[in-house]
């Protein structure tokens, strides 16, 4: 890879079954690849089938796979069904994430655990299993969030724990650099997806749209082509955190 397309590739999208990873799935399609389509439960089986059915709709093939990321064995199942359905990865992008808004003092440690468990366990073994299985001269692309940069209240254990995967991210394009290998991190900003605003009230809404170009939130259409870039002509690029969140913060 390096040019501007993915023909011949296989790209395997965690949670890219709806929202942004639905929209990364089939960008990556229209660049060439093939991709699998990872969703986690029953209740996403029905965007799964309709992400399925748009990267078809590009001339490409597809594979879903429904698997629990939270556990390692799910992990590597994943990536088993990928290999076995296109004979390697070469593109893996994850998209996967829980979003909590509590202060501190109210915050269980059950809703602790869960949210470590997918937004950094998760992302760990993803990038353990991806470093040891993509074809050489792979992309690994993780999707954190911009309040890694923002002094702010209520988003301890989300952004919490997304933070790690910078050191993971730094630690894996070292480790896997003699490949070819490149990992980064794309950190939006507030986005305008259903996970948002159950987390917010309307006058946060608003607050967070003021602090970013023209007054609005991050949309998914602002980061697949970031993604695609990362994934194609942007190899050089390696262990870093870019954020794309319309100057609503920086670092």
């Amino acid at each position: 890879m390096g040019d501007s397309t993915l023909e011949g590739t296989t790209a395997l999208v965690a949670g890219g079954a709806k929202n942004l990873g639905a929209l990364i799935s089939t960008t990556l399609a229209e660049a060439g690849a093939n991709v699998v389509v990872h969703y986690h439960g029953e209740g996403t089986a029905p965007d799964a089938e309709k992400t399925a059915d748009a990267v078809r709709g590009t001339g490409r093939q597809v594979a879903l796979v429904r698997e629990d990321l939270t556990e390692v064995a799910g992990v590597r199942r994943l990536f088993d069904q990928a290999s076995d359905a296109f004979g390697g990865v070469d593109v893996a992008v994850n998209t996967t994430g829980m979003v909590l808004r509590k202060p501190i003092l109210e915050t269980t440690e059950e809703e602790y655990d869960r949210m470590f468990a997918i937004n950094a366990k998760a992302a760990y073994f993803f990038l353990q299993e991806a470093g040891a299985r993509l074809n050489d001269g792979g992309r690994i692309i993780n999707l954190v969030t911009s309040l890694l940069a923002a002094f702010t209240d209520g988003y301890s254990t989300y952004a919490g724990a997304k933070a790690p995967l910078e050191h993971f991210t730094r630690a894996a394009a070292k480790e896997f650099a003699d490949r070819g290998i490149s990992v980064n991190n794309v950190a939006p900003g507030p986005m305008d997806t259903p996970f948002f605003y159950p987390q917010e009230t309307p006058e946060r809404v608003e607050f967070h749209k003021s602090q970013a170009l023209g007054n609005r939130l991050t949309l998914v259409e602002d980061i697949a082509p970031l993604v695609r870039f990362l994934a194609t002509e942007g190899g050089w690029i390696t262990g870093q955190t870019l954020f794309a969140n319309g100057g609503y913060t920086t670092r």
